[in-house]
């Protein structure tokens, strides 16, 4: 039973987004590994921008600067 964790930002992906990130990983996983689409298991985790860095920095702030 193949798990994937994806994890984004929460600010934008829409409902019909995210549901096109789970079909498409399902698929992809069955296409190239033989999966079992009935056993995959996706989740999306949407991190706020203050609880997600880069470089040192939050990505609120990064984004803030332009970056």
């Amino acid at each position: 039973m193949p798990y994937v964790n994806i994890k984004i930002t929460r600010d934008g992906a829409s409902r019909e987004q995210k549901a096109e990130l789970i079909a498409g990983v399902t698929e992809l996983l069955q296409r190239v590994l033989n999966k079992n689409p009935a056993t995959t298991v996706v989740v999306i985790d949407e991190v706020d921008t203050d609880n997600w860095g880069i470089g040192g920095e939050s990505v609120t702030t990064r984004r803030a600067g332009g970056r």
